[in-house]
């Protein structure tokens, strides 16, 4: 356990049922990181994070939050989450249901702090069961934040809100980042894991297929995506060597393809009308699809 790890997975085994939901799993989360655990349903993170919270034991292997056992209750005090369902009391108001949390820590942030950075100033007085889904997931958030977390929990935490909400989100993880607190992240927003985090861990059948960098995850595709208004038709693109595959949306055509440099000089020679010519890399959700190619 080094000082900068605040969680830790140390060679899991946990099984539900009949199922292998986590088989020797090792991940470790520092100090002042996002890290985002990505994978279908069913491949094992919502298990990866009750054992975290101390919600399940481990089968074999160890569980560590803060260096402690997760059910420990110094550790669990430093911890917020926020989970797909919460079960709030629908009774009550905003306010109230803030003021509750925040009687659970000894010294917790301020209403209003935990108002303005959740967005809900507007919204403490209003009944909990009256708002919005997403407004309720904004909520949810503010309540995670209430004891001044070294370490949050987010499981889907943006389903629901508005372009504008989400954008709030997001600015608030980064400065609680900023300030060293480390945040686990489930999505299925893959441009949500591109946005905030720092790594990323891919589960597939109970098993870390991959982990790192968001570069040294996208690095596992061996191909880019070139982008451009063409008069070219898609078959006649698809039809060239090293074209992996070919989309056309509107003026736009789509090219994937290991090498873009003699795709490139194809263009030029072929469509004097070529222009906004763009060379991508693979996206996240590519990457996810080789990782996961590859592993079966």
């Amino acid at each position: 356990m080094t000082a900068e790890t605040v969680a830790q997975l140390c060679a899991v085994n946990k099984r539900r049922g009949a199922v292998l939901a986590l088989a020797g799993v090792d991940l470790a989360i520092t100090r002042g990181e996002v890290y985002a655990l990505l994978g279908a349903n069913g491949a094992g993170k919502t298990t990866a994070i009750s054992l975290l919270l101390g919600l399940l034991r481990p089968d074999s292997g160890e569980v560590r939050l803060f260096g402690l056992p997760p059910q420990d209750l110094t550790a669990r005090r430093r911890i917020g989450v926020m989970l797909q369902s919460a079960g709030l009391p629908d009774t009550l108001s905003v306010g109230e249901l803030i003021a509750q949390v925040r009687s659970y820590y000894p010294q917790p942030r301020s209403q209003a702090d935990v108002a303005a950075l959740a967005g809900i100033e507007t919204l403490l007085n209003v009944r909990y069961a009256s708002l919005s889904g997403g407004q309720q997931r904004r909520v949810q958030f503010a309540l995670a934040l209430c004891g001044r977390p070294d370490l949050l929990f987010l499981d889907e935490p943006t389903v629901g809100m508005d372009t504008e909400s989400r954008q709030q989100f997001w600015k608030t993880i980064r400065e609680l980042v900023a300030h060293g607190c480390a945040v686990v992240l489930t999505t299925h927003y893959l441009e949500e894991a591109e946005a905030l985090a720092q790594r990323v861990g891919v589960l597939a059948q109970g098993r870390l297929l991959a982990e790192g960098s968001l570069d040294a995850i996208r690095a596992r595709v061996g191909r880019r995506q070139i982008r451009c208004i063409s008069t070219l038709t898609a078959e006649q693109v698809q039809a060239w060597p090293l074209v992996h595959s070919v989309q056309r949306e509107g003026d736009w055509l789509r090219i994937v393809t290991p090498q873009p440099e003699p795709i490139l000089r194809e263009l030029l020679a072929a469509d004097t009308q070529l222009r906004e010519v763009e060379v991508q890399r693979a996206g996240l959700a590519e990457a996810l699809q080789t990782i996961a190619r590859e592993a079966a």
